[in-house]
């Protein structure tokens, strides 16, 4: 048992560190464009509530976070909390969102490699192809398990960090012209609303240091205070980044689709140097995210598989290199898929919707845990409960109504297809060869008739011509095979 217990080796310094690295990636570089077209000058407003809003289920994350220091972060709740389908709804949500995530990643690191790249070489709308590359290569670098991530990982937050304060303390120096306001119409107060929630992303990584609970020492004490200090430092230097950016650059240049804000701004406080700095800090930020996204989801691939969500095959892990191959290889199909909308919006407002959802059912299991497990030992607890997760819970649902519509509806049919692997687990996988043999044997069967009526000259409903009629003919005796085939095969052999 004590074998497969992680040492308890990181104090609240490092704690924070995990916290920032996760929260600091590609998403204040290439989401602040459509968040100020939404917000305009309120951008800043903007982030301080967006923040605000994380951290009352933050505190969430703390409570659990003592109370449950496991390895899993809320997937590890939800089963303590409801097991069931809860339990998977919450991991099957982390999965959907690590895949956008590592999506959106792809695409930032992209458009920031083309900064340096001139069209003539590669064209802008050649994007997924630069996206498509560093997908590839991050995921053969997660395979081949490249050693010292934990200390590059700790360099680059700090980097990041220090980037960021001399660009803001480069800004203030430069003379700032005040923009900032508050929305004074339904209008503008809806699409304050809707650049919170485009936001969202931008401090979801704090998440990290409770999904790590296992290996902080003195966990009652360092994660709740290793959550509240990074909301407040991220808070601090991305309103700071965003003040900066909206007083040197005019609002139209900020909001166009492939924009670079922070970039932009740079080259007008620091000149060409600062554009290249911020430039190559957004493509180690994309590459930092994409990695984390790889490592987050190919961990949830196997967690759902081990308990009989997805394929068994999916556990594989790669013999020489001992890393999950078959799980990396098969979340990279989906963010090359995903990817290739090209539309950073898009692909940002899937992952909101899932961290949304995720968000309100992790307060929810604070809430059924209370109750469940009213003696479970909670070296901290969220103030003003019930109140606290109650308004978690809410403000996560009401911000799912200013989702992108496209996106809302797609995380709807992840959901949907998480039904079906969820029922088929529920039912057995033997009982549903069966029941799909049947249903094919049956297709078969009709498509036969329907072939065997086409091929005997009888009146079809429709005006065909001869041409039509044959080629009709030949689809139904091909579409009769294969179900037949496919039929008996479900029901006849097992495995």
């Amino acid at each position: 048992m004590n074998k497969s217990k992680a040492p308890r080796e990181l104090g609240l310094f490092q704690a924070v560190i995990i916290g920032l690295g996760g929260a600091i990636g590609i998403e204040i570089f290439v989401l602040l464009n459509y968040a100020t077209y939404l917000a305009g000058p309120r951008i800043v407003l903007v982030l301080l509530v967006c923040g605000i809003i994380n951290l009352l289920t933050m505190l969430s994350f703390c409570e659990l976070g003592a109370a449950i220091p496991e390895v899993g972060g809320e997937y590890s709740y939800a089963k303590a909390a409801f097991g069931g389908f809860l339990a998977f709804l919450t991991g099957w949500l982390m999965w959907i969102s690590n895949v956008f995530g590592a999506a959106l990643a792809a695409l930032g690191f992209a458009y920031h490699f083309l900064y340096f790249v001139p069209t003539a070489i590669i064209p802008v709308d050649e994007s997924l192809l630069v996206a498509l590359v560093a997908v590839a290569i991050i995921a053969v670098l997660t395979v081949l398990s490249v050693r010292g991530t934990r200390q590059m990982g700790a360099i680059i937050v700090i980097v990041f960090i220090a980037v960021f304060l001399v660009f803001i303390a480069a800004g203030i120096l430069h003379g700032l012209e005040l923009k900032l306001s508050y929305p004074t119409t339904l209008g503008e107060s809806s699409n304050f609303v809707a650049a919170v929630t485009y936001t969202f992303l931008m401090f979801f990584g704090m998440r990290a240091i409770a999904a790590g609970g296992a290996v902080v020492k003195k966990p009652g004490k360092n994660i709740p205070r290793a959550i509240i200090l990074s909301a407040v430092l991220l808070m601090v230097l991305y309103c700071g980044i965003a003040y900066v950016t909206i007083s040197v650059v005019s609002l139209e240049e900020i909001a166009a689709p492939t924009a670079l804000p922070l970039s932009i701004a740079a080259e007008k406080i620091l000149g060409e140097a600062g554009a290249i700095i911020l430039t190559i800090a957004g493509i180690v930020a994309a590459l930092s995210s994409l990695s984390t996204a790889i490592m987050v989801q190919s961990s949830i691939t196997r967690g759902l598989s081990r308990d009989g969500y997805l394929p068994k095959f999916l556990l594989s892990t790669h013999r020489r290199f001992k890393t999950p191959h078959i799980a990396i290889i098969f979340g990279s199909i989906f963010y090359i898929l995903f990817a290739a909308t090209g539309v950073i919006e898009f692909v940002g407002s899937v992952a909101v919707f899932a961290f949304l959802l995720g968000f309100a059912l992790v307060n929810l299991s604070l809430m059924k845990l209370r109750v469940k497990k009213p003696y479970l030992q909670r070296p901290f607890k969220v103030p003003l409960y019930p109140y606290t997760p109650i308004a978690g819970i809410l403000v996560s649902l009401i911000l799912l109504i200013f989702i992108e519509p496209r996106a809302f509806s797609l995380g709807i049919g992840f959901i949907a297809l998480g039904l079906l692997a969820y029922y088929i687990k529920m039912v057995g996988y033997h009982r549903i060869r069966i029941a799909f043999g049947g249903m094919s044997l049956g297709i078969g069967c009709f498509a036969a008739l329907l072939a065997y009526l086409v091929g005997t000259e009888f009146t079809l409903p429709l005006a065909l011509s001869p041409q039509l009629t044959t080629g009709l003919f030949y689809v139904l005796i091909f579409v009769s095979i294969i179900s037949i085939l496919a039929g008996i095969f479900n029901i006849v052999f097992k495995g």
